[in-house]
């Protein structure tokens, strides 16, 4: 486990510093605006979309073993119990489609990036 930490320490290290060893003078013209921010925003909605995914499902798992394990001790409830399971299963859908709309108006409608490049000084 150490091992992995110190490799993962490493590498982290390596990716941080060789931005700037890598870097080339380019002119003000050439300039790229903002990939890096870009690229921040590409993986944190990765990454949101990928937990709000995954932490509903395991909500969902729970609402449905709920559901059949009542079921299975009541079987003349079983209209009602998946009537409820469904209406929560439902809640629980549309905290991922939340997330899946914040990602998209991050990617593509931000509201940050005008006013971060305008403040930058990098807009021509």
């Amino acid at each position: 486990m150490k091992k992995w930490m110190v490799l993962g320490l490493l590498g982290l290290v390596a990716l941080l510093s060789a931005n700037p060893a890598l870097a080339e003078e380019v002119g003000a013209a050439k300039m790229v605006t903002g990939f890096g921010f870009f690229a921040a925003i590409v993986l944190a909605s990765g990454v949101g979309v990928g937990l709000a995914a995954l932490g509903c499902g395991i909500g969902m798992g729970h609402a449905t073993r709920g559901a059949c394990e009542g079921i299975a001790r009541n079987p003349e409830l079983a209209g009602r119990l998946t009537v409820t399971m469904i209406l929560g299963i439902a809640l629980i859908e549309s905290l991922t489609i939340y997330a899946l709309v914040i990602a998209l108006i991050l990617l593509y409608a931000n509201p940050v990036l005008p006013k971060l490049i305008q403040i930058l000084g990098l807009g021509a």
